[in-house]
């Protein structure tokens, strides 16, 4: 899992440095034939990595509740937010990373909750999530890219 939480790291501090060189309209701008922004995939990474290992796991979540509402699946980017709200999002890309892989090397994952993917992976197991994240992350840096060109 070594792999996984190293390229999970890479990928953060890849949004870290997108949030840190756009500005705050370009990463809240929508664009014509795109349903979301550069920053709400972002967030959207991180609450999602955070309800397909704690959450499913039985464990308290390590973010607040109203960033959960605001980027789960099936939420939708709004171009009024705070530069207060971007920093925590930014301030918290790695460092989340590094709780649950720090939690993960401590064995604080012990239940989970199967859970069915909305591309049909079934997730069985925390090791089954952490996998699936480097595709989930996958896509939505895909998304990023090409929001980036028209931004």
């Amino acid at each position: 899992m070594d792999k996984i939480f190293e390229t999970a790291i890479f990928n953060r501090k890849t949004l870290v440095h997108f949030i840190d060189s756009l500005s705050h309209e370009q990463l809240l701008s929508i664009p014509l034939n795109f349903n979301n922004s550069i920053f709400w995939n972002i967030a959207h990474i991180m609450v999602t990595h955070q309800l397909l290992t704690y959450k499913l796991s039985g464990l308290p979540l390590v973010i607040d509740s109203d960033l959960i509402k605001k980027y789960t699946k099936g939420s939708k980017a709004t171009t009024d937010l705070s530069k207060e709200e971007v920093a925590y999002v930014r301030n918290n890309l790695v460092s989340l990373v590094l709780k649950v892989q720090e939690d993960y090397n401590n064995g604080v994952f012990k239940n989970y909750s199967p859970y069915l993917t909305s591309v049909d992976i079934r997730l069985s197991n925390i090791d089954d999530s952490l996998k699936f994240m480097a595709f989930h992350d996958g896509i939505h840096l895909g998304v990023i890219l090409s929001l980036k060109k028209v931004v």
